[in-house]
């Protein structure tokens, strides 16, 4: 086991540590608790200035006291094939430990080379590191996201949780339209999370292909919702939805962030 260190640090987050427990802090004192107890959460993975606070949003739809298993599941933005990390995660503020008896259950080649360089997990670390000082890790960088390697991660997902009885939440990173107009931006990624909200993945996948939507994590979203439903979720909480242009004032060309909680 070797330990994954900081890819983005100093660029999507703060690299020193007090610096980074100042945001966090910040991020988490502007969103309270929701008051509910999601199975899985959609959480973004843009450089915290952009999405912090809707990030934060979303690990509040998750109790502090939480300590099993965070299983992340984050897009590869390199074509790499899906693949877990078998290594301790490096944070600015600690290290987070993978479940290693989980991540055997999984039945899914390990590949650190892989995920060596990917934002989209790297990003969700410090919130958990941060929330979640006793929890550990189950991080799955996901390469084809068709429905059908959806099912079959879920599938892989539930089987290992029946094995291990853990009690795991699941994390899904993605950002949704990337680099429209704010208002096709907010009327398209709206869209798609309606769908989310009945959890009906088919018709989340129907809404991506007809609008061509530039949602990057539908595959590790999708996956999420059926593992969530298969543990008792009923619906889906849009929390909060956020573009880019409200920190850049520029409308033009924005990327979407929503916060959804799955319970």
């Amino acid at each position: 086991m070797g330990i994954r260190r900081c890819a983005v640090a100093g660029a999507f987050y703060p690299a020193e540590a007090s610096q980074l427990l100042q945001v966090l802090d910040l991020f988490f004192q502007k969103e309270r608790s929701h008051n509910i107890s999601a199975f899985g959460i959609v959480s973004p993975h843009a450089g915290y200035i952009y999405s912090g606070v809707t990030a934060a949003c979303a690990f509040n739809a998750i109790p502090e006291d939480f300590d099993g298993t965070f299983v992340v599941i984050g897009p590869s933005h390199r074509g790499s094939e899906t693949c877990i990390s078998v290594d301790n995660w490096e944070t600015p503020i600690g290290t987070l430990i993978p479940d290693q008896d989980f991540l055997d259950a999984l039945k899914i080649p390990s590949d650190s080379f892989s995920h060596r360089n990917e934002h989209s997990l790297e990003v969700q670390m410090p919130f958990i590191q941060y929330r979640y000082p006793n929890a550990r890790i189950a991080p799955i960088m996901m390469g084809n996201q068709n429905e059908r390697s959806s099912l079959s991660l879920s599938g892989k997902i539930l089987s290992a949780v029946k094995d291990t009885e853990r009690n795991v939440k699941i994390i899904a990173s993605s950002d949704f339209s990337h680099y429209v107009p704010k208002e096709k931006a907010v009327r398209d990624d709206g869209y798609a999370i309606m769908a989310l909200q009945s959890l009906n993945v088919p018709l989340f996948y129907h809404r991506i292909r007809e609008k061509n939507l530039s949602v990057c994590g539908y595959g590790p979203i999708s996956t999420m919702v059926h593992v969530a439903k298969e543990l008792g979720a009923t619906e889906g909480k849009l929390l909060q939805y956020a573009t880019s242009g409200e920190v850049t004032n520029e409308f033009s060309e924005v990327v979407g962030y929503a916060a959804i909680a799955v319970v």
